[in-house]
């Protein structure tokens, strides 16, 4: 079941984008008020969902790390086509890992992650992130709790097998952070629930960019875009885009 604020989105402003990548298990609901922000200031925006994202997690299970990275690189494309030269991109925890990876092998004027793992989980833990998430769903969707509890058990039963591969996507990503040097703005939550909030000290430290920072957020939580410092967070992110080197 989606709701509107679940759908991807493009919200058309001026010449220069922003593209905004969620978080694993997440959707563009995640970024939909930074999104709406930026294009009170200007900025083009583009959140596209990768593949078994905000859909029924029967779906997700299915899918793996290679596809969603695909999936960026043909919203970065989509960008490209519409007509916008210059793009910046911004992630939330998988999505700041998509997002580094995007800047190491695309033109990109800046980048930014928020609460982007660097180090990850046993696949047993991340796979209780994902019966979590299907249960969440289940539930969204008004089903009784038999049935929540039934279809959850039927996909605890069949895995996600592409775990191993996310938890080697993030790693390859890790070794590479040095060959960056695209301007960057590390977002990091003290109170990070989900992953260790030290990846934001290995992101900052590792790369070669001339033009970066790092920010902790005392009150927020994993999900940051939606945390009480949200609007700290926006105008935070405004100030570091405005700084880049736009032609426009």
């Amino acid at each position: 079941m989606k709701t509107n604020s679940q759908q991807p989105f493009f919200f058309e402003a001026g010449r220069r984008a922003v593209l905004l990548l969620h978080g694993f298990t997440g959707s563009s609901a995640d970024v939909r008020m930074l999104g709406r922000f930026l294009e009170k200031h200007g900025y083009t925006s583009l959140a596209p969902h990768y593949r078994g994202h905000g859909v029924a997690p029967e779906e997700l299970i299915t899918t793996n790390p290679s596809q969603w990275w695909a999936d960026v690189l043909t919203a970065y494309d989509e960008l490209r086509e519409r007509g916008y030269d210059e793009i910046a991109v911004c992630g939330l925890s998988l999505g700041g890992v998509m997002a580094l990876k995007l800047a190491l092998n695309k033109p990109l004027k800046g980048v930014v992650t928020m609460c982007a793992p660097m180090t990850m989980r046993t696949t047993d833990v991340m796979f209780e992130g994902v019966l979590k998430y299907a249960a969440q769903y289940k539930k969204f969707e008004r089903k009784d709790d038999a049935t929540i509890e039934r279809e959850v058990a039927a996909i605890r039963e069949a895995g996600m097998p592409s775990l191993e591969q996310l938890r080697a996507f993030v790693l390859d990503v890790r070794e590479q952070i040095d060959e960056l040097y695209t301007p960057l703005f590390v977002v990091q939550a003290r109170h990070d629930e989900v992953i260790d909030p030290n990846s934001a000290n290995i992101i900052f430290n590792a790369a070669e960019s001339t033009e970066k920072q790092l920010t902790w957020y005392e009150e927020a939580g994993h999900v940051i875009t939606l945390s009480r410092e949200k609007t700290q967070l926006h105008e935070h992110i405004y100030e570091f885009l405005q700084s880049l080197d736009w032609q426009d």
